[in-house]
């Protein structure tokens, strides 16, 4: 390539090597890398449970990630933990694979069907070498085609179910933790133990090429068990009874402290540790400007277990903002600028086509995804108007957010409502009345959602727990 430099009369040759270093620069920087990609979930977290949006409860390293990148002020995900899960992998709704309102229980033979390509298959396209998934997994353990290493991931630390016990690693009477096809006897708070081998990965992986880690903690989603130390320093006094005494002797009775809120509050703050301790682990590196790392809850704190998601209305399990809007940062020095707040809509299903377009893979997705790449919206500091689909028939389209609650919602309403979602985010006021011709058009839009049909749906919850017996160890033969 050739470079014209225009010339008249006399110039400085420090005024000609400036030039020349800027133009190298923007070359390097438009030729540099993929990025090494870091995806933090945190489990249950909600709205009002980070220090930046003024919480009590200390979490200053995801403070300092929130201030150093892009604070996503509008994202969105399902309710509740296994759809979640599955739209971050696929970029898809999770309702095109049978789940929305349920999870994937121990006792359910169910996972994600295994034609669809998760992130770690579409990333291996560009060249990521490694890819790890650390902590808890949740799509589908009763058969190996659908665990991480089956599923596109090269390395695989944590546990298949939800809920397992912090200290003993126990799920069902059997021990629910694993090092790729191994179970693993490591002893720890799994917090801490999560953490460590992510830490791990990135010494490892280094200098071996981008790099991809989903590291998915198990915090704070219940049983509600913290370390004494983390107790502590939220004002625990072992001499006064803990929560819940009463039921002592069963799952997750230790590391309680005095109240639930303190237990949550501990859970969270050593959650934060161990992300500070990875984004040093990146510092330490010298990799941390070229790697991008997310950071997001999987959903709302659930009702009545420690968690808050005021200001906004609704719990886990609901498509009130609390059960939806979650708590999440960008940060990719490399890629866009940050210490700004984007309010575009955005989500758990843009993240696939997002990193599709950052891994510069041309080719389109085997099944069309219903995300969106939002980094042209990062790196442009603008938001486009979209509709999100959240589920049960909600959806935010533009300005407007369209909500047909459920019958185990608080105020028993089953009629549509309609917010003006930006300048109402609390959802105190519905409109429904007043635009009667918008609820219709929204609802119009909504039943092509409901329509989807998928080839296999999950079962419901509760089926075939009271004859379940959960094979030794997990180690999943089949």
């Amino acid at each position: 390539m050739h470079i014209k430099i225009p010339f008249s009369g006399k110039i400085r040759p420090s005024a000609c090597l400036l030039f020349l270093c800027s133009f190298w620069l923007l070359q390097a920087r438009a030729q540099q890398a993929p990025p090494n990609i870091v995806i933090i979930v945190a489990d249950d977290m909600g709205w009002g449970d980070v220090g930046f949006h003024g919480s009590e409860i200390r979490t200053p390293h995801i403070d300092q990630l929130a201030r150093e990148g892009v604070v996503l002020n509008r994202y969105y995900v399902s309710p509740i933990c296994s759809p979640t899960r599955t739209g971050i992998m696929t970029g898809r709704l999770p309702e095109r694979y049978g789940l929305r309102e349920n999870v994937i229980a121990p006792w359910l033979d169910f996972g994600v069907d295994t034609a669809a390509e998760f992130l770690p298959q579409m990333l291996a396209q560009a060249g990521y070498k490694n890819r790890a998934a650390i902590g808890k997994w949740h799509l589908g353990h009763s058969r190996r085609k659908y665990l991480p290493l089956n599923r596109g991931f090269t390395h695989f630390y944590g546990h298949y179910n939800g809920a397992i016990d912090y200290f003993t690693h126990m799920r069902e009477g059997e021990l629910d933790w694993h090092n790729d096809w191994e179970t693993s006897k490591d002893t720890g708070y799994t917090t801490d133990l999560i953490t460590k081998e992510a830490v791990q990965c990135i010494g490892k992986y280094k200098k071996q090429g981008p790099f991809f880690l989903y590291v998915a903690y198990n915090a704070p989603h219940g049983p509600l068990q913290a370390k004494e130390t983390d107790l502590r320093s939220y004002g625990f006094d072992p001499s006064k009874p803990v929560f819940g005494k009463e039921q002592a002797g069963t799952e997750g009775v230790t590391g309680r402290g005095n109240t639930r809120r303190q237990t949550y509050a501990a859970m969270v703050t050593a959650m934060d540790a161990g992300i500070g301790r990875i984004l040093e682990a990146l510092r330490a590196a010298g990799i941390d400007e070229n790697t991008l790392v997310l950071f997001q809850s999987d959903n709302g704190a659930a009702q009545k277990e420690g968690g808050r998601n005021q200001p906004l209305r609704g719990f886990k399990f609901q498509e009130w903002e609390g059960g939806v809007r979650v708590p999440a940062v960008i940060r990719w020095p490399a890629g866009f600028k940050g210490g700004w707040t984007s309010n575009q809509v955005t989500g758990y299903i843009d993240i696939a086509p997002t990193l599709r377009e950052i891994a510069g893979i041309k080719a389109p997705p085997p099944q069309p995804y219903d995300g969106l790449s939002v980094l042209k919206s990062l790196q442009e500091q603008k938001n486009d108007r979209r509709t999100f689909y959240l589920g049960n028939g909600t959806l935010i389209k533009d300005e407007w957010k369209l909500v047909l609650p459920k019958s185990t919602d608080a105020d028993g309403a089953a009629a549509p409502q309609l917010f003006a979602i930006d300048k109402d985010p609390n959802e105190k006021e519905n409109l429904g009345d007043r635009y009667p011709e918008q609820v219709k058009a929204l609802l119009d839009i909504s039943k092509k959602y409901q329509a989807i049909i998928p080839a296999e749906k999950v079962p419901p919850y509760e089926q075939g727990r009271s004859t379940f017996k959960a094979p030794a160890n997990w180690d999943i033969r089949e």
